[in-house]
C-alpha cells in the first residue's frame, strides 16, 4: 500500500460523488418510495439512508446525520418503519439507482469504463471496510451485500466511500464544538451553498438559523456586516476540519495508489458529467457549476 495525498482523496471522493448522490434527487428514486407507500416528501431520503443500519429510532439518525434539524426527522422515523421493512425499501433505493444509472450511461453502463471505475473504486471501498470503528453509517452500509452488476457495484462502493468519509467529518465538527446549525452557518458562510438552501434543505426555522449565526459570530469567526463571510479566524477553523478530513479520507485510496486515483477521477469525471446531465433532478446550481467546469 502505498500513501495517498489528502488533496488526491478529496478529488477523486469528489469527481465520483454525483454518481452517488443522484440518489437524492432522481425522480426514480420519488417513484420507488412512493410505490410503498411513502408520502411524506423527506421519508423516502431519511428512510433509505438510514436503513443499512436497520430499524433504527429516529435519534439515531439524527445523530448520524448531524446537521438535519431533529422535528423533520420525528416527522418520518419511525413511521416509515411501519410501512416498508429496511430490506424492502433497500430494493427499493437501488431499483431506483439501476433506473437512473441506465438512464445517464445508456449502452454504456456495462461498459469498459465502467467497469474499470467499478473495480477501482471497490477495491477503495474494500479497505474502507477494514476500518468501520467509529463509523456507525458508513458501518451499515459496509455490511450490505454487494451488488453484481458493475454500474451498481461503482455506485455502492461510491456509497461506502461516502459515509467513510462523512462519519470521519461529523466527528471532526465535533472537535470543533459545532452543532448541526452551526456547521451549516460555517458552511454557507464559505460561499460555497446559499444559506437559504442549506437552511430551508435541513428544515431550520428562521430563530433557530438566527441563533446559529449568532454563536457562530460570538466565537470570531464572521466578518463583521449582515451577510455571512468567514473571517480569517473562521477560514482557518474550517480549512483545519476540511483538511483533516481529507486525511482521514485518504485511508481507503492506499489500496489503488496515486495511478490508480488519477484513473479513477478521470473516468468519474466524464461519468459524473453524465449523470448530472441526464436530467435527474440535480439542483440547479449544481448543474450550471458542471457546465462551467465542462
Amino acid at each position: 500500500m502505498t500513501s495517498i495525498a489528502p488533496e488526491t482523496a478529496r478529488r477523486v471522493f469528489r469527481g465520483a460523488e454525483p454518481i452517488h448522490g443522484m440518489i437524492y434527487f432522481t425522480p426514480f428514486g420519488v417513484e420507488a418510495y412512493a410505490a410503498l407507500g411513502f408520502t411524506h416528501p423527506r421519508m423516502g431520503y431519511f428512510a433509505s439512508r438510514s436503513a443499512p443500519m436497520g430499524a433504527v429510532a429516529a435519534e439515531v439518525t439524527i445523530a448520524t446525520f448531524f446537521n438535519f434539524n431533529p422535528a423533520l426527522v420525528h416527522a418520518v422515523l419511525p413511521e416509515a418503519w411501519t410501512i416498508a421493512t429496511p430490506e424492502q425499501i433497500l430494493t427499493a433505493r437501488l431499483d431506483a439507482v439501476d433506473r437512473s444509472l441506465r438512464k445517464a450511461w445508456g449502452e454504456h453502463v456495462d461498459g469498459t469504463e465502467v467497469r474499470e471505475a467499478a473495480e477501482l473504486a471497490r477495491r477503495a471501498a474494500e479497505r474502507a471496510c477494514n476500518r468501520p470503528q467509529g463509523r456507525p453509517l458508513f458501518g451499515g452500509h459496509a455490511s450490505l451485500p454487494w451488488p453484481d452488476e458493475p454500474h451498481l457495484v461503482l455506485w455502492h462502493a461510491q456509497s461506502l466511500l461516502r459515509e467513510f468519509r462523512g462519519d470521519s467529518h461529523v466527528a471532526l465538527l465535533h472537535t470543533e464544538g459545532l452543532n448541526g446549525v452551526e456547521a451549516l452557518v460555517v458552511h454557507a458562510a464559505t460561499g460555497d451553498v446559499p444559506a437559504a438552501a442549506l437552511q430551508m434543505s435541513r428544515a431550520w426555522d428562521n430563530d433557530q438559523w438566527a441563533e446559529g449565526v449568532a454563536s457562530v459570530r460570538a466565537r470570531g469567526w464572521l466578518e463583521d456586516g449582515p451577510e455571512l463571510h468567514l473571517n480569517e479566524v473562521g477560514r482557518d477553523r474550517r480549512q483545519r476540519v476540511e483538511h483533516q478530513t481529507d486525511v482521514l479520507g485518504s485511508y481507503p485510496y492506499e489500496a489503488i495508489g496515486e495511478t490508480g486515483c488519477s484513473r479513477l477521477l478521470e473516468i468519474s469525471e466524464r461519468l459524473s458529467g453524465e449523470v448530472i446531465d441526464a436530467d435527474l433532478g440535480f439542483p440547479a446550481a449544481l448543474a450550471a457549476r458542471r457546465r462551467l467546469r465542462a
